[in-house]
C-alpha cells in the first residue's frame, strides 16, 4: 500500500472536533468508509483515494484528521476490534482459565478483524517509509491490553500465586493463547472447548505444585 508524504496530524484536531461538530462528522464518515473497505477488501483496499471516494470527504480533510494512511488504518482497527468480556466468577483457577481461553478462542475464530489486526501489526507497515510509529504503537498497546488484562486478573490473583508460585505472567499468556492464534493464522484447525481445557492442563502441568501457607496446590485446584 502506498501513500503520499504528509505532515503529522495536527495535535489540535481533537479540540477542533469538539468545537466543530462538522469535523466529528467528517471523521466518522472517513472511519465508516475505511471500516467498510477493510472488512470487504482487506488492508490493501484502504487507500486514500478509496476512502475519500467512498466517504465523499476531501483528501485535505482526511489529512487534517489522520496524518498518514497508517494512522487511518490504526484508528480503523481500533474501532473494529471487538470487546473482550472477562468471564466473571471466583471458582478454581483452572476453571477460570478454561472459561477465559474458550472465550478468547471463540473471539479469534469469529472475528476476522482480530487476526487481520495481528497480521498487520506483525508485518504491515513496519519498514514502510510512511510508517507512523505512534499510531502503530498505540494500536499494539490496545491489542496487548485487550488480550492480557483478563489473564492478569486471574494469574496475578492470590489463588494462582498460591497454586503455581512465581512465574512470568507474560510468558504464561503466550503459552496459553499462542497456540490458538497460531492455529487460526495457519488454518490448521478450529480450537474448541476441549482443546482449551487441554491447553490449560498442559500449562498447569509445567508449573511447580507449591502450597503457600494453607493455599491449595495445583492438583487440588483441578
Amino acid at each position: 500500500m502506498t501513500e503520499p508524504d504528509s505532515a503529522a496530524a495536527d495535535p489540535r484536531t481533537v479540540a477542533d472536533e469538539q468545537a466543530d461538530p462538522r469535523l466529528a462528522r467528517s471523521r466518522n464518515r472517513l472511519l465508516d468508509a475505511a471500516s467498510h473497505l477493510l472488512s470487504t477488501g482487506g488492508v490493501e483496499a484502504v487507500t486514500v483515494d478509496a476512502v475519500t471516494r467512498v466517504s465523499k470527504v476531501a483528501r485535505a480533510t482526511l489529512y487534517r484528521h489522520f496524518g498518514s494512511t497508517t494512522q487511518l488504518l490504526a484508528a480503523t482497527f481500533e474501532r473494529l476490534l471487538p470487546h473482550v468480556d472477562t468471564p466473571t466468577g471466583d471458582g478454581p483457577v483452572r476453571d477460570q482459565l478454561i472459561a477465559l481461553l474458550t472465550t478468547q478462542a471463540d473471539l479469534v475464530e469469529q472475528a476476522p478483524v482480530q487476526m487481520t489486526t495481528l497480521a498487520w501489526l506483525a508485518m504491515g507497515s513496519i519498514g514502510d517509509d510512511h510508517t507512523d510509529p505512534a499510531a502503530v504503537t498505540s494500536l499494539r498497546a490496545r491489542v496487548i491490553e485487550q488480550y492480557r488484562q483478563p489473564f492478569d486478573r486471574i494469574l496475578t490473583g492470590p489463588d494462582a500465586r498460591a497454586m503455581l508460585g512465581e512465574f512470568d505472567t507474560t510468558f504464561a499468556i503466550i503459552e496459553l493463547l499462542g497456540p490458538i492464534v497460531f492455529a487460526r493464522l495457519t488454518g490448521l484447525r478450529t480450537i474448541d472447548h476441549d482443546d482449551c481445557t487441554q491447553l490449560v492442563d498442559n500449562f498447569l502441568a509445567t508449573h511447580p505444585r507449591v502450597a503457600v501457607g494453607n493455599g491449595p496446590t495445583a492438583d487440588q485446584c483441578q
